[in-house]
């Protein structure tokens, strides 16, 4: 890998496609420092450190983590990449559900770009409504819960609506930035912007656990970090290949046909997003809670609110972990169902002459490409659960709370493992196409 990255710095165009990348992500990382108009700077950093390691603001964990931090601060890029990653989420659903979402994917790069513009309108109208939840929230005092300092001095209708209008635009800088990364770049721009803010925020995790756990459970901590790293690794490239050979045809002159191939099937077919559904929708309980007690005068003692106070807030509880568990598995299922169609693949090989050696093509094709997804998904589903509940993990066995947000377990060992391949392969390919040495010998 090292051998590639001083390869890809050799070859000029290469070299600038990488430092045009790390140019935009140190932008992006600027951004994601640069304290909102109407912000008190001080009383903000003074807040995080007297509620970091508690309970208050569970339910924008998610977004915080994606935008490295900067939800919390009240930045520029507060609301980051989320809202683009949720409106790429649903148009990509909604190819199943509306007819002419499914005819404009069919219809290729034209297609592809009519989808990539719905996919922007959707990102903006997002990315309002949760800037304007973010700043209500941090108005009353919700976002950091347990501090008394103002966040927000000037209250105004005027001065809210110019930190939303900040935060959209920042929102929109940051799409606009990532699919530049994406044409001229190296790698998936916003992916990458996710992997820098989730890097970013590794140091001060590392040195909280140094100062407050000692150097020997910081050395244990380190030693776990590298195994699950290499276990997420040897999953993440694991794949079933099921071989494909195509007969041969006679188009005028020429034969065509009689190769054979297979078909990869990885293990974790479905990446991170049964992740990301799980962690959003396990905050809503909690939501729902919050919303309903801050229109009563005085608290409820109900049995829903007993419950969520007791199970569905604590990330140690079993009810927690296992809810969790169960919402990945599910959603893993679910995704892989829409995202691969066996039937779609089988028509795709009968068409161009393909066929499984001993499999029928047609019918018979499509069922065992469906019977081969369903067994390779339940070991991909249990692996991303195990991933996903490892911090909660570590909190019921008491390892302590500055464990929770340690980013190498749950959704940040993921997405940066999957960045971090998905880039080196690019960088190999791109190499490939340069070096014509190995075809040569």
């Amino acid at each position: 890998m090292l051998s590639a990255f001083i390869s890809s710095l050799r070859t000029p165009d290469l070299r600038r496609k990488i430092l045009f990348t790390l140019g935009i992500v140190l932008l992006y990382r600027v951004g994601a420092t640069l304290p909102s108009p109407g912000v008190d700077y001080g009383n903000v950093q003074q807040c995080i450190d007297q509620v970091s390691g508690g309970d208050s603001g569970q339910i924008y964990s998610l977004i915080n983590l994606f935008s490295g931090g900067a939800l919390l601060q009240l930045a520029v890029f507060a609301v980051g990449v989320m809202p683009y990653i949720t409106a790429s989420i649903i148009v990509q659903l909604l190819t199943v559900v509306i007819p002419r979402f499914e005819q404009l994917r069919k219809e290729g790069q034209s297609g592809q770009a009519k989808m990539t513009q719905y996919t922007r309108y959707l990102t903006i109208a997002l990315a309002i409504l949760q800037a304007t939840s973010i700043v209500a929230l941090a108005a009353n005092g919700g976002l950091l819960q347990g501090c008394s300092l103002e966040i927000i001095p000037d209250t105004s209708i005027f001065s809210l609506v110019i930190m939303v209008l900040v935060m959209t635009a920042g929102a929109a800088l940051v799409m606009w930035m990532g699919e530049l990364v994406t044409e001229r770049g190296v790698g998936n721009g916003m992916s990458l912007m996710i992997f820098a803010g989730i890097a970013a925020q590794i140091p001060g995790e590392g040195q909280m656990v140094l100062e407050s756990r000692g150097g020997m459970v910081f050395t244990l901590v380190c030693i776990a970090a590298l195994a699950i790293l290499i276990g997420v690794i040897f999953v993440e490239q694991g794949q079933r290949r099921i071989p494909v050979q195509y007969a041969k045809r006679m188009v005028g002159r020429k034969m065509y046909g009689g190769t054979s191939t297979y078909l990869p099937l990885k293990v974790n077919q479905a990446g991170v997003i049964p992740v990301i559904f799980a962690s959003s929708l396990i905050y809503i309980p909690q939501l729902i809670t919050q919303l309903i007690q801050s229109g009563r005068s005085e608290p409820g003692n109900s049995w829903w609110d007993r419950f969520v106070a007791d199970h569905l807030t604590n990330p140690a509880d079993v009810v927690y972990v296992a809810f969790y568990f169960g919402l990945i598995v599910f959603f893993t299922y679910f995704y892989v169902s829409i995202t691969f169609n066996p039937d779609e693949r089988a028509d795709e090989m009968k068409k161009f002459g393909g066929f499984i050696p001993g499999i029928r093509p047609g019918r018979p094709t499509a069922d065992y490409l469906r019977f081969v997804l369903n067994r390779i998904t339940l070991p991909g589903s249990i692996y991303l659960g195990v991933i996903a509940v490892m911090p909660n993990l570590f909190l019921q066995m008491g390892s302590g709370a500055t464990l929770q947000n340690l980013p190498f377990g749950g959704v940040a060992v993921l997405i940066m493992i999957g960045v971090g391949l998905d880039t080196v392969k690019q960088i190999e390919s791109q190499l490939m196409q340069r070096n014509y040495e190995g075809f040569l010998k």
